[in-house]
């Protein structure tokens, strides 16, 4: 009886507990927790990362407007008036570029002389730098003291000391002379001479191929040995190899290098300035397009002619690039086609 009346008293005490402490549902229970709100630490952190990344990114976009943009709107502006620095700069339209092209002789030959440098020298360039980079990828020991001894001329030959070097070299006392009297020669002095004053500049030009050739050596070694190996078993000899199988494969690799020897080549200026005593002589033979605008520039101080001959160098050299870029669809050949 006492545990009857025990069991009874906790039932009792269970119910009033139960309907003063109602189960909630599932909803009510998603009310009652209070909403958490979105990660605003992360937008705040994702904030400060963009104000760093435009801070480093500031004298970017400063060298790119006060180094780049507004000197080219200057030039550009410049190239329609008469300007000899001395002074304020006057419009004349289109006067600069009529004058250019129907009564500036040295005008049109600095055009010409630029033609067949870059006609001579890029393409030798290419050959050069290719041909040593094939031998080079053969596993020769010791290659990277051979690269790097072939590359040092690219990184100096533009400098004012090897222009100097490379005149006394074909002087008339140079050392070309001297080995061509070992055979029975007799030199010349070839810097002085208008026909070889050029090709002495080509050289000179063709001599720093060390960058193009470690280019091309990079994409020879990524060229699978399984392809020449497969070759061989089909009696495929070197030359078969290398037109059927090398060439292909580094066709965007020569196509790069040619864009950046056209571009280098077109605004040469250092080797011919100093072989040529800044003239562009003898008779104008060396006289290349960024010697004559450097002449009318800063010898002449015609800053409003310079600007245009600077500006049709640029399209020039646009439609160059633009042209190796229609080119290419027909003659190279990428991997995802």
């Amino acid at each position: 009886m006492v545990c009857l009346g025990q069991a009874k008293r906790e039932s009792e005490v269970s119910s009033i507990d139960a309907a003063n402490d109602p189960v909630l549902t599932a909803s009510e229970t998603a009310k009652s927790v209070r909403e958490i709100p979105r990660n605003r630490t992360g937008s705040a952190l994702k904030k400060a990362d963009n104000r760093a990344a435009y801070m480093f990114l500031l004298p970017w976009f400063a060298g790119i407007i006060l180094i780049t943009a507004l000197p080219m709107l200057a030039s550009l502006y410049l190239s329609f008036t008469n300007y000899a620095v001395i002074g304020l700069p006057s419009f004349v339209g289109f006067d600069n570029y009529v004058r250019l092209f129907t009564s500036d002789r040295r005008f049109i030959t600095s055009i010409w002389v630029t033609l067949k440098y870059v006609g001579f020298s890029v393409p030798l360039v290419l050959l050069f730098s290719l041909a040593v980079a094939v031998a080079l990828n053969r596993g020769l020991r010791g290659l990277a003291i051979y690269r790097s001894l072939f590359y040092v001329p690219s990184l100096i030959g533009a400098s004012v000391g090897i222009g100097l070097l490379w005149k006394e070299v074909f002087g008339e006392r140079g050392v070309v002379n001297d080995i061509l009297a070992l055979f029975g020669v007799a030199g010349r002095g070839w810097i002085n001479n208008p026909t070889f004053a050029l090709p002495s500049v080509i050289a000179l030009n063709v001599w720093t191929f060390g960058a193009s050739m470690v280019i091309f050596l990079a994409a020879l070694r990524q060229i699978p040995e399984s392809y020449y190996e497969a070759a061989s078993i089909d009696g495929a000899n070197a030359w078969q190899r290398f037109r059927r199988i090398t060439l292909p494969l580094i066709t965007p690799v020569i196509f790069f290098n040619t864009v950046l020897l056209l571009i280098n080549s077109f605004q040469s200026f250092t080797q011919a300035f100093v072989v040529s005593n800044g003239r562009g002589g003898p008779v104008d033979s060396t006289l290349l397009y960024s010697l004559y605008l450097y002449q009318q520039a800063f010898q002449q101080l015609q800053m409003g002619y310079a600007s245009a001959m600077a500006w049709i160098l640029l399209i020039a050299i646009g439609l160059a690039t633009a042209l190796m870029f229609w080119s290419s669809r027909y003659w190279v050949f990428y991997g995802d086609r």
